[in-house]
């Protein structure tokens, strides 16, 4: 059974902290915080993602999965680290260069907070095969990043299934997380691939029934 992240980006400032207390008693794993730039993706979340996420780390026990679609990921990256973040996400076409990638990886580890790379939609997965024994997460995109209300791009059901077979034959220990699009209607098709942890916002946070919409995320 996969684990859910909500990414809660979509949620309403004005009833932020009783959503957070809802979700968390709908039993989700992970609270999803999605952090852009204006820069890497066009919209620029910054001030109130770190908000949503300082108000969780205060008031919930539910882990943070902090996702960085940003271009300068150290910066970004240390407004976090207090917070404790379980696992912290950058994306490879952010860094790209080897030495870089190791540093950033290494500087989290230091931390003792798990290490994510996310790659998008076009980024085929030998280009980040060199980085799996270092880290403990791969996210792979489903849809573009930093755009909401998007379908799940078919094709990349096919890349979580290339990794898992990678992962298998290799005997490494990641996780595999998707997000994109996920739904009731598409989540199985992720599950199938071998995908160990789910990323759904909308489909969850405007569902009338937070538990109910994730028990058929989980598939209970």
């Amino acid at each position: 059974m996969p684990e859910i992240s909500v990414s809660i980006l979509t949620v309403n400032k004005e009833n932020a902290v009783s959503t957070f207390y809802n979700l968390e008693t709908a039993k989700v794993d992970y609270f999803h915080i999605d952090v852009m730039d204006g820069r890497f993706v066009e919209k620029n979340n910054l001030e109130l993602m770190k908000e949503y996420a300082l108000t969780i780390s205060h008031i919930s026990n539910v882990g943070l999965d902090v996702h960085l679609m940003v271009e300068n990921v150290e910066e970004i990256m240390a407004e976090y680290l207090s917070l404790e973040p379980k696992v912290l996400t950058f994306h490879y076409e952010a860094v790209k260069e080897k030495a870089r990638m190791m540093e950033i990886i290494n500087d989290l580890k230091s931390n003792g907070i798990q290490v994510g790379i996310a790659i998008n939609p076009e980024t085929p997965v030998e280009k980040i095969r060199e980085f799996l024994p270092y880290i403990h997460q791969i996210l792979i995109m489903t849809v573009v990043p930093g755009k909401g209300g998007q379908k799940l791009m078919p094709e990349t059901v096919a890349k979580i299934k290339e990794l898992k077979q990678y992962i298998t034959d290799n005997d490494l220990e990641i996780d595999i997380e998707a997000d994109g699009g996920i739904n009731n209607q598409t989540v199985q098709s992720v599950k199938d691939a071998g995908c160990d942890r789910i990323v759904s916002g909308s489909y969850i946070t405007d569902s009338e029934n937070f538990a109910e919409a994730v028990k058929k995320l989980k598939g209970e």
